[in-house]
């Protein structure tokens, strides 16, 4: 079969553009589609394709379908992607000849009812490594997939029905790797662009052994933590060549300390010298400082922290599970190590002026090298989203993007995106450089 795996483009719209013609916000995400290379993986002996929309044109994109003229198209979607995907869907609908159109993804997996819609066939929930290829082994067959767990046939006026996935350690299918190769054309494309760094993906674990209140990443394995074994982590690093960075990709890399130990030895008795970046929680790095240190002898360049706030009461709120003064030994340890602290913040709607004064002066004397700010999102299928729904005045997904605030801000609005966007504008002006 053809198969043709397409990541939408940047689609997510902004208030601060649109309404105070702030354009410093509009949020632009540049990273390979690398859960689209990991899908392609166990396709063995199909034509596959991936089709990347952040690094192409639209109008590319039909083309694409009409050069390849593929037997299915799949879509993966963020939240504020979901309806240029269901766009995109009804146009590939209206050809002569329409593919099976599947979609996975964030999005699908927290809403699947959004895409229950006549312009898809088959809706994939949570991890879809080894579901999405027993559903292509089923259509490459000619035959009616049955229940296969955690993939919905589309059912437009009635509810989705479907077995849902008891995720576990089969479903990485962790002894076939990502199909690197498919986004060659793109690669010089992938960048982390606040500093300037060529950088692949490695995938080491699945899911989060945490559950903070606005998060998706726990859905996605239906709340297990499944992390991939050394041997494939190091297959993969070896795939991705020369390239400098290697990222990472787990919502806490080193959740599980002893595998994550075990994976640092053999590193670097394999002799690889690679800088890596790796997610890693506050409470994490307070409990295994000496774990860190192993791995900044390893190679790890910088840790991206979710510190998303330093007030006990918030800290609370989000299912952070530690106090406020972790965060500060967390820095510590961190600048002790040399350690770049890639630092994730969360501003509220509900913040006032002199909140974002109190977080600039924070990052600023914790000396953090490169502050990240997103606005607080209630995201569709989160416990935040249950508990903020009634407070949320903009419902478009368009406006998802974690630079617009769904929710009625505490101060004039205009005033908040003004303030946030120049606050992001100063943190922003000198990025720490790599040594």
């Amino acid at each position: 079969m053809k198969i043709l795996l397409t990541n939408p483009p940047n689609c997510g719209r902004s208030i601060p553009e649109e309404q105070y013609g702030i354009t410093s916000l509009k949020q632009l995400f540049k990273g390979e589609p690398f859960n689209l290379e990991v899908l392609a993986g166990p396709l063995a002996g199909h034509d596959v394709r991936i089709f990347d929309g952040k690094c192409e044109t639209e109008d590319a994109f039909f083309a694409a379908v009409e050069d390849f003229d593929p037997d299915v198209v799949g879509f993966t979607a963020l939240t504020c992607e979901a309806n240029t995907v269901i766009r995109y869907a009804a146009k590939i609908r209206d050809r002569r000849r329409s593919p099976i159109i599947v979609v996975g993804g964030n999005h699908a997996t927290y809403n699947p009812e959004d895409f229950n819609r006549a312009e898809f066939d088959y809706i994939v929930i949570g991890l879809g490594k080894k579901s999405f290829a027993q559903l292509i082994d089923c259509l490459a067959r000619a035959e009616v997939p049955g229940r296969i767990a955690g993939v919905a046939r589309t059912s437009p006026g009635s509810r989705l029905s479907f077995s849902p996935r008891r995720f576990g350690k089969a479903d990485l299918v962790e002894d076939i790797a990502p199909r690197y190769d498919l986004v060659a054309k793109y690669r010089s494309q992938y960048h982390l662009e606040q500093l300037g760094l060529a950088m692949g993906f490695v995938i080491t674990a699945y899911g989060c052994t945490h559950s903070c209140s606005f998060c998706t990443i726990p859905g996605m394995t239906g709340g297990k933590y499944l992390t991939h074994g050394p041997d494939a982590v190091l297959r993969d690093v070896s795939l991705l060549g020369d390239i400098p960075f290697i990222r990472m990709v787990d919502a806490n890399t080193f959740g599980n300390a002893s595998q994550a130990a075990d994976l640092c030895d053999k590193i670097m008795k394999a002799g690889i010298r690679k800088k890596f970046f790796a997610d890693v929680r506050a409470d994490t790095i307070v409990k295994h400082p000496d774990l860190l240190k192993k791995w900044k002898d390893a190679g790890l360049y910088a840790a991206v922290v979710g510190f998303e706030d330093v007030q006990d009461e918030r800290l609370k709120a989000y299912n952070k599970k530690y106090p406020g003064r972790v965060i500060r030994e967390a820095i510590e340890i961190l600048h002790e190590l040399g350690i770049v602290i890639v630092g994730d913040f969360i501003a509220s709607p509900g913040d006032t002026e002199n909140d974002f004064e109190a977080l600039e002066t924070f990052i600023r004397t914790e000396k953090i090298e490169v502050p990240v700010l997103s606005v607080l999102t209630p995201m569709p299928g989160t416990p935040l989203y249950a508990e903020m729904k009634k407070d949320i005045v903009i419902f478009d997904l368009d406006y998802y993007t974690f630079t617009n605030a769904v929710t009625k801000t505490k101060m004039p609005e205009a005033l908040f995106y003004k303030t946030y966007a120049d606050l992001v504008k100063r943190l922003h002006e000198k990025p720490h450089q790599p040594q």
